[in-house]
């Protein structure tokens, strides 16, 4: 269940045009949740829109959703569904706090690379 709860959260994000989706699988490090995401949006309202989307995704796939914060300020949301952690940032929030770097021994599931391979 958590890699298809991860496929449709992944899908949610490419939908609305998240960038650099990457995926860890952090169950050696956590016993929290098995998997976190974490997204790109450009703006307040393409993280608020993501967020949204993820979330209406993941309950239509039977995925009970814990909590959702940070959608006030729209700068960082983060979208608790138990078995995965979704982090929506706008690029400063991501470089700033380099959430890949914390997760980095966890073993990296996928990695969309488009945006970087067209640059």
């Amino acid at each position: 269940m958590p890699r298809k709860i991860s496929r449709i959260a992944v899908t949610a994000l490419e939908d609305i045009k998240a960038r650099d989706v990457t995926v860890f699988d952090v169950r050696k490090l956590t016993s929290l949740y098995d998997t976190l995401i974490i997204a790109t949006a450009e703006s307040n309202r393409q993280v608020k829109a993501l967020a949204h989307h993820v979330r209406d995704k993941l309950k239509e796939a039977g995925a009970t959703i814990l909590g959702v914060e940070g959608e006030d300020a729209g700068e960082w949301v983060l979208v608790d569904a138990g078995e995965i952690i979704v982090h929506i940032m706008q690029p400063a929030v991501r470089a700033h706090y380099n959430l890949e770097e914390l997760w980095s021994t966890g073993k990296r599931a996928r990695a969309k690379t488009a945006d970087r391979a067209a640059a």
